[in-house]
């Protein structure tokens, strides 16, 4: 494992500041931010579709990384790491466990996004002894009703934002109400915090990709999340266009003991819209 950190360093609490590490692992360079405390278990998020290591909410992350190890990373193919964007969400998974048992960590706390939601969930059913804590947010189970429709939903908010030169997730992420629209560009100021060593967009190709995967998802058989019994914790907003907020119900009902936030008159990024009344509830339910 590569570590340039200085033995006597000071501990790094703001995702701004999160230095930017490579690790390789069966011929990958994974790219990744580390901040928090060393030691204990570490909590590891997995991010939406497109997304790279600059598309975490310094709001959310901050405040867990004050008192837990947080570690972020771009999958195969993703931002700066090497290789290719896998063809499933299983393959995905795989690489996020080659990731993870590369940092040599046998227990980790998983913080998941849309995308990365649906990857936990297929790492945790093939891994479960690996994950202690489990956050789903703006995500659906494998196989949940119209999961599949995202690509055309996607490529229609993608157009809105071009027309009015706007960043895609403020269409995709939000309601585009006035509540909304204000909560999205506060999101996409919050997310150009880190100025130095920032990452590399996400190309054409990888997106088209990982859109396919999750159509490929959406349409698969669903998973036996009766298994799962790690404490879950599952968030959304009323109004997710993306990953319909149903199937956040859906994943309370089959995670047995799972917790369900929903956010009123917010969409897909409703914990960003509500970072203030979710990050605490985040962190309490990380807190060992």
């Amino acid at each position: 494992m590569e570590d340039t950190s200085a033995p006597n360093e000071p501990v790094v609490t703001s995702y701004a500041q999160a230095p930017a590490r490579t690790i390789t692992a069966g011929g990958v360079s994974y790219a990744y931010r580390e901040l928090g405390p060393k030691g204990g278990i570490p909590v590891v998020f997995f991010v939406h579709l497109a997304g790279t290591l600059d598309n975490w909410d310094p709001r959310i992350i901050d405040p867990i990384a004050r008192n837990r190890h947080v570690i972020t990373f771009d999958l195969p193919g993703v931002g700066a790491s090497s290789g290719h964007v896998p063809g499933s969400i299983e393959e995905m998974a795989d690489d996020a466990y080659t990731f993870i048992q590369t940092l040599g960590f046998n227990t980790i706390d998983v913080f998941s996004f849309s995308l990365g939601g649906m990857v936990a969930q297929d790492l945790v059913t093939k891994h479960p002894d690996l994950v202690r804590k489990l956050v789903l947010t703006g995500t659906g189970p494998r196989g949940g009703k119209d999961i599949d429709k995202v690509v055309g939903t996607t490529y229609w908010d993608i157009l809105r934002a071009a027309l009015t030169r706007s960043d895609p997730k403020e269409f995709l992420f939000f309601n585009r109400n006035t509540a909304g629209k204000t909560a999205a560009k506060a999101f996409v100021r919050r997310l150009q915090e880190r100025t130095n060593l920032r990452d590399k967009p996400i190309s054409p190709r990888a997106f088209q990709t990982q859109l396919n995967a999750i159509r490929k998802y959406g349409r698969s058989a669903p998973s036996d999340l009766s298994t799962l019994t790690q404490p879950t914790l599952i968030a959304n907003g009323d109004n997710d266009r993306m990953v319909p907020s149903k199937l956040s119900d859906e994943l309370h009902q089959r995670i047995k003991g799972s917790e369900l936030i929903i956010y009123p008159d917010s969409g897909h990024g409703g914990i960003f819209q509500y970072h203030d009344k979710f990050t605490p509830a985040v962190v309490e339910f990380l807190s060992p």
